[in-house]
């Protein structure tokens, strides 16, 4: 198990940290943005300090916006991930899309045409150069293939791939997406999920859930 609170969680065989991958919930100091232990980042080119990763990661997700992006537990976020948050709108219910009121400072603290949050589930993998868009819905389990649109609700444990993101196939049967459900191995006691990290990456959720706590 890696060490929760480290910010590079990676060591490399000669000793030294690898830079190029970050607990999010230990270098992310966003009003906006919550993040569940464990769940990393990747990026080739690591942008320095946690205020740079977050503009890195939701580039339009200013502090103290009426939204916020909450990512849970053991994910995975690969090298160009974005999540583009309920600020990046304009609105769309008038003649023009122009946000006039960005321009005023009497008026753009008051201009949100969206606030829907984007919300991620726990144990999802965001793969390579995926994007996010405002309230996505993601849930745990989720699988998010490169390049990967992703809008409104993807359900547990699916497989989506393509703009926009479709579901190509579920990870395991209804039944068993219920009981991995149930069973919330993210919210064990970590000392459980080091005993029983053999069971976790295994497919048998009959046996995971046996010895579920």
């Amino acid at each position: 198990m890696p060490d929760p609170k480290a910010p590079f969680p990676i060591r490399l065989p000669n000793g030294d940290l690898h830079h190029g991958t970050v607990h999010l919930s230990e270098v992310l100091d966003h009003p906006n943005i919550q993040v569940g232990a464990y769940t990393y980042y990747s990026d080739f080119d690591m942008p320095k300090g946690g205020a740079a990763i977050a503009t890195r990661i939701a580039p339009f997700l200013w502090p103290n916006q009426p939204e916020t992006l909450r990512i849970g537990r053991f994910c995975q976020i690969a090298h160009g991930v974005r999540f583009i948050t309920a600020s990046a709108n304009h609105a769309m219910d008038g003649i023009t899309t122009f946000p006039f009121p960005v321009f005023d400072p009497e008026t753009i603290r008051g201009y949100h045409p969206d606030r829907r949050d984007t919300v991620v589930g726990h144990d999802v993998w965001l793969a390579y150069g995926a994007m996010v868009l405002p309230g996505a819905q993601i849930g745990n389990g989720v699988i998010v293939g490169a390049g990967a649109v992703v809008r409104g609700h993807v359900p547990d444990y699916a497989v989506v791939i393509g703009n926009p993101a479709q579901v190509i196939r579920m990870r395991f049967p209804e039944a068993e997406v219920a009981a991995l459900s149930r069973i919330a191995w993210w919210n064990w006691p970590d000392d459980v999920i080091a005993a029983h990290r053999d069971l976790i990456q295994s497919g048998d959720v009959a046996a995971l859930e046996r010895v579920a706590p």
